[in-house]
Order: C-alpha cells, then sequence, then structure tokens
C-alpha cells in the first residue's frame, strides 16, 4: 500500500470518513433544524432541549469532530503517497488498463468530499465560516472549478484509452461505476454552490457546468450499469472478492444525482422563483425507493461473501467500497425524511449511521495492521 505498491483505491477511506461526518450533519440539518439556511452548533439549542436529545445531539457532534479529523488526516497521507506513486510504471500500467483505471477516480472523490466537511461539519462548529459564508463562494466556485477541470480531463482520458486499447468486456466489474461516482461528487458540490449562493452570475455558472456533468454522469452510469449486467449474466458465477465490495457502489451514485437535481432544484427556486415541490418529492422518494430493493437484492447476492470471506483476517482495499453505500443511504434517508417525515427514516438513519461508524473503525483496524505488517492479517 505503500511506495510503488500504493492503491489509489485507498482513497476511499478517506471518502468514507468524509461521509461520515457529513451523515450526522445531515441529520440534524434535514430531521431537526427548522430555521432558516444550514444548522449550525448555536442554532440547534442547547440547553432548551430534553436530556436524551442533547445526548444523542452531542454523539453527533462527536462523531463530526472526530471523522472529520480522520478525513482530513488519511487525506494528507493517500495524497503524499499518491505523488510519490504519479509517474512511476505502476501508475502507468493502471492508466492504460481499462479494466482497473477507474480506481484512479477515488482521489477525486476524496478531495470533493473535503469541501462537502468544510460547508457541513467544519462550519457547523467555526462561527467565521458560517457567518462568512456568502464571502466563500467565490473561493470555492475557483477550489471546484480546478477539480472539475482535472476530473473532466481525466474521465475522457481514461474513456479514450477504453476505446483504443483491447481489452475483456467480460470481466468488467461494478469498480467501473467510479466514473460515475466520482462525476457525481463533483456535480453535487456544484450544484450547492448554485443553491447556496446569493450572487446570481456565480450561482449560473455554477449551475450550467453542474449540468454538464451531471449529464456526463447519468449518461455513463446508465451505460456501464447496462453493460456490466450483461457481462455478469454472461459470466460463471460471481466475481473474486476483491470486486465483491464494488457491487453496492451503485448506491451511493443514485444518492449523489438524487441531492444534485435536489439542490439544483432549490437554485431554480431561489433565482428563477420556480415551485417544485412535486418535483422534489418524486426525485428524493424515488431515488430512495430504487436504493431499498437494490440493497436487497445486493445483499442477497453477498450473503455468503460475509458468511464465509468479511470476517477473515484478510484486508484488500476495495473493502472500504462497503462504507459509502451505507453513508450514502443515511444521507439521503434524511432529505426524504425532509420531504416525507416519518419513523422509519429517522430510525433507517440512526441504525445506518451506528453502522456506517462500526464498519469504518473496523476496516482501519485492519487496514493499520497491514501498515504495521502484522502477520496475522492477509493483506492482499
Amino acid at each position: 500500500m505503500k511506495g510503488k505498491n500504493f492503491n489509489p483505491i485507498l482513497f476511499l477511506a478517506s471518502l468514507g470518513a468524509g461521509g461520515i461526518a457529513v451523515m450526522p450533519f445531515a441529520f440534524l440539518q434535514y430531521v431537526y433544524y427548522k430555521g432558516a439556511g444550514l444548522v449550525t452548533m448555536s442554532g440547534v439549542g442547547h440547553g432548551t432541549i430534553s436530556a436524551s436529545q442533547e445526548l444523542l445531539f452531542y454523539s453527533l457532534e462527536a462523531v463530526m469532530v472526530v471523522f472529520t479529523i480522520i478525513h482530513l488526516i488519511l487525506t494528507v497521507v493517500f495524497t503524499k503517497r499518491l505523488i510519490k506513486w504519479v509517474g512511476t510504471k505502476e501508475y502507468h500500467s493502471l492508466i492504460n488498463d481499462p479494466l482497473k483505471n477507474a480506481g484512479i477516480l477515488a482521489a477525486f472523490l476524496s478531495y470533493t468530499m473535503t469541501m462537502n466537511v468544510v460547508i457541513g461539519p467544519i462550519r457547523y462548529f467555526v462561527p467565521w465560516v458560517s457567518s462568512n459564508l456568502q464571502n466563500m463562494m467565490l473561493p470555492a466556485f475557483l477550489g471546484w472549478l480546478v477539480i472539475y477541470i482535472l476530473l473532466l480531463r481525466m474521465v475522457i482520458k481514461l474513456l479514450r484509452i477504453s476505446f483504443t486499447h483491447d481489452f475483456d468486456v467480460s470481466k468488467i466489474s461494478f469498480g467501473w461505476l467510479l466514473y460515475p461516482f466520482s462525476i457525481g461528487m463533483v456535480a453535487v458540490v456544484g450544484a450547492g454552490i448554485a443553491a447556496i449562493g446569493n450572487n446570481t452570475t456565480l450561482s449560473n455558472a455554477a449551475a450550467f457546468l453542474t449540468l454538464i456533468m451531471a449529464s456526463m454522469g447519468l449518461f455513463l452510469l446508465i451505460v456501464k450499469m447496462i453493460s456490466i449486467f450483461k457481462s455478469h449474466f454472461a459470466a460463471k458465477g460471481l466475481p473474486e472478492k476483491q470486486f465483491m465490495p464494488s457491487f453496492l457502489i451503485v448506491v451511493p451514485n443514485i444518492t449523489l444525482y438524487a441531492i444534485t437535481f435536489f439542490r439544483l432544484g432549490h437554485y431554480l427556486e431561489k433565482h428563477l422563483g420556480y415551485h417544485l415541490d412535486y418535483f422534489f418529492y418524486f426525485v428524493i422518494l424515488g431515488s430512495v425507493a430504487f436504493q431499498v430493493w437494490y440493497l436487497i437484492f445486493g445483499l442477497a447476492l453477498l450473503w455468503d461473501y460475509f458468511k464465509r470471506d468479511f470476517f477473515r483476517k484478510e484486508y484488500y482495499p476495495s473493502m472500504w467500497g462497503f462504507v459509502c453505500p451505507v453513508v450514502a443511504f443515511a444521507v439521503l434517508g434524511a432529505f426524504a425524511h425532509k420531504i416525507y417525515p416519518n419513523m422509519v427514516f429517522y430510525w433507517t438513519m440512526i441504525v445506518s449511521m451506528a453502522v456506517a461508524v462500526v464498519l469504518f473503525l473496523f476496516l482501519l483496524r485492519r487496514h493499520l495492521g497491514c501498515e504495521k505488517g502484522v502477520k496475522r492479517i492477509d493483506c492482499i
């Protein structure tokens, strides 16, 4: 995992930590907060709420703090390793392999998630960031634009390689969905800038650029899902265990595109005066409905894998792919609760957050064991 053997899929670990940090923020924002704008620590009512709510809120805030720190540390550590790895023979070998090169896009996912962490958990705790949010819109837009251009360039490069290099299409996996996944993460941040910003010119630019990225991502999501399902139907049995976590990557893809269009809807309401209540209902609840049956299907496929392999003393970077679907399901559940409040969504979010935290710590322990060379862990 270090030096020339670095695997960019490890950025899914820092992505997962950032997602877990955002989960409690989404929960507080869409389940409890009734004020205008985005929730802050001073706006949740500490000192005026029941003891049970105080305990819940402090627990959620602790999760935000701990996993924001973990996200930032892992992002820095993996970035240092990525810089040393780029340009090596192993890097060029990965980039030129259409079956594996989507892994490089995990880094873009992590970097874009950092922007969500700033807008969410960090702004929640730091009054200066909250009070100067509109002043930060232009720097945020410019930083997002840099990631936007670099990601677009990389995706086009990888697609060109896929079209010009021979490879066995029958061996493609759900890992290919890192293409629309990374594009969706960039799109969701752009849509957030468009919806939050008060400057109409800036919001219009962010919204249009987001539409370009979102349309590309949705196209790739549909095309790649059809190709992947066709490949799996033609294959004999399930793929190797290193590819199993990717089965559930459909779930965070759906979450990102649902939230993107939810935020674009708020941009249309704020800057163009549209009224889109029914649009929000079908986009969010329809996406949650899709995720429910897909999770049931995915977990049914993975049942034997969990019983036989997952809890064995082994570790491979793709296992971090299990954190993202749990986080994504919880976050979209918060949006669903805002539109259609009920206890099912409430407890689904609570359970999902707990599962995500336990799963992350379980994998982090395995990861650190491999870093230290613990012999009882089989590091693949």
